[in-house]
């Protein structure tokens, strides 16, 4: 009995602790804390509701008003006149205010970026971009040709930043002279006469000058020949071309020197360089160049490229940094805008393709040939290196410049070139800050080797060879089907032909009278 009744009193007990609130125990400091922090809670999530509520009705005023100034804009886009021809000539006669141009330049490529909803139903495409053209070449300075190149190169707004970027001024850039002294030696010197320098990360001599105090081509370690004021994408070419120690190199066009300094740094004085360049004032500035920076294996030449390989052959590598119409380098020389035209640059792709293939032979089997310029355009990058690869035993490689640099065109227009063409690079001045250039990267391959060139041929040759294929099988079949029928002999074999046939006649006619000598008289 005592057992059931202690059982029965500590239920009742337990269901009187677990009805109670644990509150009630609390001293009354706790009991306040604990009301105070969940009143504290409950007005956090009503800040933080209201504070959502305030922004949602913020994000909703904005986008309506952007869709209000959207819909302005595709009012203003589509109410928007082209000038006509004679408007046009008008400006360019008695000028027009650049503001007014650079305006109606953003109008136009903002309807082309958005073309379906913002153009006038009366002009197409064509009109617009027409319209864009003129006003680039009125408002950037450039002629009808160049803006042309451009325009079939890139997009419109790439177009519009390498521009933008011929019009401001490159970086002065250094390579230090590892032949005289090391670059932290340079940097310090520098900095202690007031240069602010700092090291190029993807090249291990490369420094770019941001200010300095004083002139940094006239100070006693550029006299002492410590270092070479040189473009910074004129490193590339060098480094592609990864010269080693007791080689022989030629530098194709040499002047004035900062290319073959650093090939003669990288080979530590050692091997044999030849540079050459045809023009004589600029073998004196090379000449000079060569004996501030202490470079002693190199020998300077004064001959035509396109026929140096009848007097010098088999070097180990061979750099060729081809004459070019220099679209890369407007920033420094604003006159390219004006005096290319498309004659100069046919002119040009001739003497590029001439060079090119002398750069080959005088390199031997397995050797390195490097050819680059300072131009942006295909028809003298990628173009002669297509035509390279049909005509010689060559085949690309990577020039090993990394992440620098974009990927070279494989497509150009109508033109298809070698899928190897990506391997090579090019480098714009509104992509990577430096002067515009281009890098190629060949390996010579031995001609008699029982292999097919690595390097498909180009068009042209691939219709010399289908065109002969099908005249020998024209010849034979007519040889065949027709055996009494004889196939047309060259001109050479009916030439020696007829030389025997008048050497033998005078004989002939010799035997007949004597023959007629012999006979009695009737």
């Amino acid at each position: 009995y005592q057992r059931r009744v202690r059982g029965c009193f500590f239920c009742c007990w337990i269901s009187r602790r677990m009805s109670e609130d644990p509150r009630e125990e609390m001293p009354q400091t706790e009991k306040h804390q604990l009301l105070d922090s969940e009143s504290e809670e409950e007005e956090d999530e009503l800040v933080t509701k209201s504070r959502i509520l305030e922004e949602r009705k913020q994000e909703d005023v904005k986008q309506s008003k952007l869709e209000e100034l959207d819909q302005l804009d595709q009012d203003a886009a589509k109410e928007f006149e082209i000038p006509s021809e004679t408007v046009l000539q008008q400006e360019e006669a008695l000028g027009v205010d650049m503001v007014l141009v650079f305006a109606r330049i953003e109008e136009v490529v903002k309807i082309l970026n958005n073309f379906s909803a913002l153009r006038n139903p009366k002009y197409g495409r064509s009109d617009y971009i027409s319209l864009l053209k003129h006003d680039l070449k009125y408002y950037y300075g450039y002629n009808d040709f160049l803006i042309d190149c451009f325009f079939n190169m890139f997009s419109i707004d790439e177009v519009l930043a390498l521009l933008a970027s011929n019009e401001k001024n490159r970086p002065v850039t250094l390579r230090t002279n590892t032949l005289k002294v090391r670059q932290k030696d340079l940097i310090k010197s520098l900095t202690e006469r007031g240069a602010h320098v700092e090291p190029i990360p993807w090249c291990d001599v490369g420094l770019q000058v941001f200010t300095s105090r004083v002139p940094i081509g006239a100070t006693p370690e550029y006299l002492a020949g410590h270092y070479m004021i040189q473009s910074a994408s004129s490193f590339t070419s060098v480094i592609a071309l990864d010269p080693q120690v007791n080689e022989r190199i030629l530098d194709m066009a040499a002047a004035p020197g900062g290319k073959t300094s650093f090939i003669a740094a990288k080979m530590k004085n050692t091997g044999t360089v030849v540079a050459n360049d045809i023009s004589e004032e600029r073998v004196l500035s090379l000449a000079a160049n060569l004996h501030r920076l202490g470079v002693r294996n190199t020998m300077w030449t004064k001959l035509d490229g396109k026929k140096i390989g009848n007097y010098l052959k088999g070097f180990d590598r061979v750099l060729l940094d081809a004459p070019c119409t220099g679209t890369g380098i407007i920033s420094r020389d604003p006159q390219i805008k004006i005096k290319k035209s498309r004659e100069e640059l046919i002119n040009m792709t001739k003497d590029q393709k001439e060079l090119l293939l002398s750069a080959i032979d005088c390199c031997k089997t397995d050797g390195i040939i490097v050819y680059s310029t300072c131009s942006v355009l295909v028809e003298e990058n990628e173009e002669i290196v297509n035509y390279a690869l049909g005509k010689r035993h060559v085949h690309l490689l990577d020039t090993g410049l990394g992440e620098l640099g974009v990927k070279g065109f494989k497509k150009y227009g109508k033109n298809k070139f070698n899928p190897s063409l990506e391997k090579t690079r090019r480098i714009y001045p509104h992509v990577f800050n430096m002067d515009g250039f281009f890098v190629a990267k060949f390996k010579k391959c031995a001609p008699n080797n029982g292999e097919k060139n690595s390097a498909p041929t180009n068009t042209e040759a691939k219709k010399e060879n289908t065109v002969g294929k099908k005249r020998k099988r024209a010849q034979s079949n007519l040889t065949n089907n027709n055996p009494s029928k004889k196939a047309k002999t060259p001109k050479n074999d009916v030439q020696d032909k007829t030389r025997e046939a008048k050497i033998t006649k005078p004989q002939t006619n010799k035997k007949n009278n004597q023959q007629k000598k012999k006979q009695p008289k009737k």
